[in-house]
């Protein structure tokens, strides 16, 4: 024990093996020329596909244009990132005019979903019917809520009416 104590508050020079500053220099050189380029190159490529990733997390109907260009833009050194970035951010209102719904085909199309055995048509009715409802819920909670709360509010102001 006191002898590694020692051993720890010597100057580095004299406790260092002869040398041990070549071997991790040795090792030092081969993790820069080999591992960290393989590292770069695979942090360059999940952070290029992240906004793919949010595309198909979030059901957005273009997520096949935006992996697309998520290759492209790793292609070109990533000019076209940012505008990936954007596109898998972005509400697509013109689409859900033009074609009914805000969500990709496959978010109707899962096996295992409440719209397996429908056709896409009457799933993305069926879907808008489901938001609607749920819509209506909030609503109406909401609605007691101002009604209990207007309630509270006129029942001690009548109380104090009829004390006067």
């Amino acid at each position: 024990m006191g002898r590694g104590l020692v051993l720890c508050l010597l100057p580095g020079s004299v406790w260092a093996m002869a040398g041990m500053e070549e071997a991790i220099a040795d090792v030092m050189v081969w993790v820069v020329l080999l591992v960290m380029p393989v590292v770069a190159l695979y942090l360059f490529w999940k952070v290029h596909v992240l906004p793919e990733v949010f595309a198909e997390k979030y059901n957005h109907p273009q997520k096949h244009a935006i992996q697309v260009l998520c290759l492209l833009s790793l292609a070109v050194g990533g000019l076209l990132w940012p505008l990936a970035w954007l596109w898998a951010f972005t509400k697509p209102t013109a689409y859900k005019r033009a074609y009914g719904t805000d969500k990709h085909d496959d978010f109707f199309r899962k096996p295992d979903g409440e719209h397996s055995n429908k056709p896409i048509d009457l799933a993305i009715v069926d879907d808008e019917l489901l938001l609607l409802k749920e819509k209506m819920e909030g609503l109406s909670q909401q609605r007691e809520l101002i009604l209990a709360k207007r309630a509270s509010v006129i029942l001690p102001a009548t109380e104090e009416g009829t004390r006067a």
